[in-house]
């Protein structure tokens, strides 16, 4: 019998700790506010829901695969971090007239998920551990679940940018240790994928 408790503990604690999308969301919104950075975070749910879609409906092809495309895949998405770490520590802090160039855009939230590992892996490991063993070939309940994961990942992107919003002032004053420790955290996160 499917064990509702066992896959949403997983999905749950999975989609709360910290990766790509969470750390730029929280970054996003501590420099811009909770609503200029929203659009990022539909980007993240649209870009998130494709490829929990992708991932679901190419499982098994993907088994076959992994140990082939893993490490070309594990280098992209290091130097994506790497570049978003970059990114993150050169940052200026928010303005007094909130005229910062927005670049946490709709664009950049979907793009990021192509090349994000944690969200594979996530979807992946949920499908072969949890939903597949009851659910194989039954395509309507595996696109619910893949569009149940994407959300469950969404409303926690969600709740790391309203902590970054939360604290939007703190970061402002101290932007340049803000930065740092938010680039250095993407830095780890690229490390860890070899590790």
């Amino acid at each position: 019998m499917f064990s509702w408790l066992n896959f949403l503990s997983y999905a749950v604690v999975t989609a709360v700790t910290p990766g790509p999308n969470n750390l730029m969301s929280m970054s996003n919104a501590g420099r811009l506010g909770f609503r200029r950075a929203f659009p990022f975070n539909l980007g993240i749910w649209a870009g998130f829901s494709v490829v929990m879609l992708l991932c679901t409906f190419f499982c098994s092809a993907l088994s076959d695969l992994i140990p082939r495309i893993k490490t070309p895949m594990l280098v992209v998405s290091a130097a994506y971090m790497l570049y978003l770490a970059y990114k993150t520590f050169k940052s200026p802090p928010v303005t007094e007239d909130g005229s910062q160039q927005v670049k946490g855009s709709f664009g950049s939230g979907f793009a990021l998920q192509f090349v994000n590992p944690k969200i594979y892996i996530y979807c992946i490991v949920s499908m072969e551990a949890y939903i597949l063993p009851y659910y194989q070939g039954e395509w309507l309940t595996l696109t619910l679940f893949a569009l149940l994961l994407a959300f469950i990942g969404f409303v926690f992107t969600l709740c790391w940018s309203l902590f970054g919003s939360a604290f939007k002032l703190l970061f402002s004053k101290y932007a340049r240790a803000t930065n740092t420790i938010m680039a250095l955290l993407l830095v780890y996160c690229a490390i860890s994928l070899f590790l």
